[in-house]
């Protein structure tokens, strides 16, 4: 399971881009939605692995 969490912010992105795209924004004006995406994802990432780790028995 944890070889896959590297998906959560890749199609996060994905997804940023296209509204940006649909929207006719630029990928720069976007900037700032991509940075809180990638902080998201590394405090949801690192939680899940804490939790792992915690249950594992």
């Amino acid at each position: 399971m944890i070889k896959f969490f590297f998906l959560i912010p890749i199609i996060m992105c994905a997804i940023w881009t296209w509204y940006l795209n649909a929207h006719n924004y630029s990928l720069k004006e976007g900037i700032k939605g991509f940075t809180y995406i990638l902080i998201f994802n590394t405090i949801l990432v690192g939680f899940f692995v804490m939790m792992i780790y915690i249950t594992h028995s």
